[in-house]
């Protein structure tokens, strides 16, 4: 049965004729919005791991992450290639020389690597970060993962990210001049948005001008401002149904050639709050494929921006 959208596993395999597993490394790098140069809260979502392993912090250097991931991976799904992904916090916040050192390290720790995909902020890159990057692309596959979560400037100030919609577009046209694969992050179901917020900014990113894209839940996770919300009943989350009913409407504003890296999260079980079910990716997984089949429905179906090559 053809997809209804259009997967990064199906992408990865399309380049390289086999399975690419990404493998998550932690550089132990931090956030402008914890350390004081933005501020010191933080985003109302994140705790103070930054959606990490925590790897780094526990002394493990990012050689012997890749080679205890790879041991498992290989097991699990047969791998023999790998794409690093730079997780944790903000992984352009550094001199330039040290992000050289980290992603050299990451692309020479073991066999097989094919590239990198480097998590960040849009208000965290510059020229001579894409220069250094524009040089790796020349021989590996390098992604961008500029964490976004929403078009609407008034919901990017309540949630503290930061930074503004014309922000992220500023980096994304820098990002793709180079050549640079840009994957942009969105959650769902944000405090105070209406679905008309969300699919607004389905529209925004593609208009931009992206090449892939996460789609997230917005869960509650311990030790955050989002977590004092939740229990003042402030802030109600998401139903699992709601939550793929909005996935289906979000896929369909999306061209059809960008591709979807992730529709759902991984909370880590030992933080989450709520809602429980965020937990069930499998049976979100499902939902989401089942809806697109009763709607006869499929990403791009009411897009209207240009397929970028």
């Amino acid at each position: 049965m053809k997809k209804r959208y259009n997967d990064f596993n199906s992408y990865l395999r399309g380049l390289y004729g086999e399975r690419v597993q990404k493998i998550t490394v932690d550089a132990g790098l931090t956030c402008p919005n914890r350390d004081g140069n933005i501020s010191k809260k933080g985003c109302i979502y994140c705790n103070a791991k930054g959606s990490g392993t925590g790897a780094y912090s526990k002394g493990m250097s990012i050689k012997e992450q890749l080679i205890k991931s790879r041991s498992y991976i290989a097991k699990k799904y047969k791998a023999k290639k790998y794409l690093v992904y730079f997780q944790s916090f903000t992984n352009t916040y550094a001199p330039v020389a040290r992000l050289k050192t980290l992603y050299n390290e990451a692309l020479n720790a073991i066999d097989g690597v094919v590239g990198l995909s480097i998590g960040t902020r849009p208000d965290c890159i510059n020229e001579k970060i894409l220069d250094l990057l524009e040089e790796y692309g020349e021989k590996y596959l390098i992604w961008i993962e500029y964490g976004l979560q929403s078009a609407n400037d008034n919901t990017l100030a309540f949630i503290n990210r930061g930074h503004d919609f014309s922000c992220f577009k500023k980096a994304v046209k820098m990002t793709r001049q180079r050549g640079i694969k840009v994957c942009a992050h969105v959650i769902l179901g944000l405090p105070g948005e209406t679905k008309g917020d969300m699919i607004n900014t389905a529209k925004a990113v593609s208009d931009v001008g992206i090449d892939g894209i996460k789609i997230h839940l917005l869960y509650v996770i311990k030790d955050t401002p989002l977590e004092k919300l939740y229990k003042e009943g402030c802030y109600k989350c998401l139903t699992q149904e709601e939550y793929a009913g909005l996935v289906c409407d979000f896929l369909e504003y999306l061209p059809s050639n960008v591709i979807i890296q992730r529709i759902t999260g991984d909370p880590h079980t030992e933080e989450l709050v709520a809602p429980e079910w965020a937990l069930d990716k499998t049976g979100t997984m499902k939902m989401i494929s089942h809806i697109l089949e009763v709607r006869d429905t499929w990403q791009g179906k009411n897009s209207l921006a240009p397929c970028l090559s």
